[in-house]
C-alpha cells in the first residue's frame, strides 16, 4: 500500500509541478516527500525526476513510470471501491478539462449532479481556452471544439457547433451593424488568443464557400468568457459558439449579426487518451455529459431558438 501511496504522490508532484505543493495535498512535509521520491527511485532503480531550485522535470524513466503509475493507481482505486461498496459504486478522482465558457455554464452543472449522485467522486476541473496536454497533465477527458490537433487522441462527438458573430444592441446603436463580413474592417472585433496566436481570421460562408476574413480590434484576451463579456458591454463584436451565446442572446445582451454568412458547423466532442484502460467512473461521467448534450433544449437551428426565446421574454 505504501508503494501505491508513493506512486500517487509521484503523479501529484508532476501535476502540481513541485514537491511542496504535492506534499500539502497529502499532508506530507517537504522532507517526507523527498524521502518518498527517493524510495521510489530506489525501488525502480532509476532516477525519476531532475530537480533544480526553480523547477522539476521528468527523466525518460520518470515519463515511463508516470503513465504506468496512473493506470495502476486508477485500477487500485476502482478495485478498492468495488470490494468495499459493490461493483456499482463509483469513487476516486477524475481530471476533466473544458473551455472557460463551456465549462462554467454547461459542464459544471453536469459535474454537480454527478457528484450528488456519486458522493465519493472527486473532480479536478481544469478550465483553459488554450492547448492542453491531456497525457502530460494526466487529464482523463476534455470537452473541446473543432478538429483534433493530436491524432493519438480518441474522440466522442457530442453535437454540432454553430458559430455566430454577435454584439450588443448598444454597439449597433453607436457604430451601426455590418451587413457583410467585408464590413468588419470598419468595426472593433474582439480577438481570442490561443497560446501565442491571436485569432485574427474569422470563418464565414461567402458565395456558398467557407472563407476566412481578416479582423482587428483594440482588445485581445486568452479567455473566451471575457470576450463575451466585452461584447455584451458594447465594446465590440465577438465570434462565439451558440453554446456560449445562448443566455446572453435570450436576455437581449447580445444580438447575432451577419447570420446569412454564418460559417459551416463544427464538432463539439469529448477527447481522451487512447490505449489507456478507462476507469468506470470516467466512462460514467462521459455518458452523463453525452446525455446532457443529446437531450439539450438548444435547437439544432439555434438562431430560430434564439428568436423564439427573445419573442417570449
Amino acid at each position: 500500500m505504501d508503494l501505491l501511496t508513493n506512486l500517487s504522490l509521484f503523479i501529484r508532484i508532476v501535476e502540481k509541478g513541485g514537491l511542496a505543493a504535492a506534499g500539502r495535498d497529502f499532508g506530507f512535509s517537504p522532507a517526507s516527500v523527498s524521502e518518498r521520491v527517493s524510495a521510489l527511485e530506489d525501488h525502480y532503480g532509476a532516477r525519476l525526476l531532475t530537480r533544480t531550485t526553480r523547477a522539476i522535470s521528468l527523466t525518460d524513466e520518470g515519463r515511463t513510470l508516470l503513465d504506468g503509475a496512473r493506470q495502476l493507481v486508477s485500477e487500485a482505486t476502482d478495485l478498492r471501491s468495488q470490494v468495499r461498496h459493490g461493483a456499482d459504486h463509483l469513487s476516486g478522482r477524475i481530471r476533466i478539462s473544458a473551455t472557460f465558457d463551456l465549462g462554467r455554464h454547461r459542464i459544471d452543472p453536469i459535474i454537480n449532479a454527478f457528484i450528488e449522485q456519486h458522493p465519493d467522486i472527486e473532480i479536478d476541473f481544469l478550465l483553459s481556452d488554450g492547448y492542453v496536454d491531456l497525457v502530460g497533465q494526466g487529464i482523463d477527458l476534455a470537452v473541446r471544439y473543432g478538429k483534433l490537433s493530436d491524432s493519438s487522441l480518441k474522440r466522442r462527438k457530442l453535437g454540432d457547433i454553430h458559430r455566430f458573430a454577435c454584439t450588443a444592441p448598444s454597439y449597433i446603436a453607436k457604430h451601426g451593424e455590418p451587413q457583410t463580413p467585408a464590413d468588419l474592417v470598419d468595426h472593433n472585433c474582439l480577438v481570442m488568443r490561443f497560446g501565442d496566436q491571436p485569432e485574427q481570421e474569422w470563418p464565414f460562408t461567402i458565395d456558398g464557400k467557407k472563407q476566412m476574413v481578416q479582423v482587428r480590434g483594440n482588445r485581445t484576451t486568452n479567455e473566451g468568457a471575457l470576450i463575451r463579456q466585452w461584447a455584451a458591454e458594447g465594446y465590440g463584436i465577438c465570434m462565439k459558439s451558440h453554446w456560449d451565446l445562448e443566455e446572453d442572446v435570450k436576455a437581449g445582451r447580445l444580438v447575432p449579426i451577419l447570420t446569412d454568412f454564418a460559417p459551416p458547423t463544427n464538432d463539439l466532442q469529448l477527447v481522451y487518451a487512447a490505449g489507456r484502460s478507462m476507469p468506470k467512473r470516467v466512462r460514467c461521467l462521459m455518458d452523463a455529459i453525452s446525455a446532457y448534450f443529446a437531450d439539450s433544449k438548444v435547437s439544432r437551428e439555434p438562431l430560430d431558438h434564439f428568436a423564439i426565446s427573445q419573442n417570449n421574454s
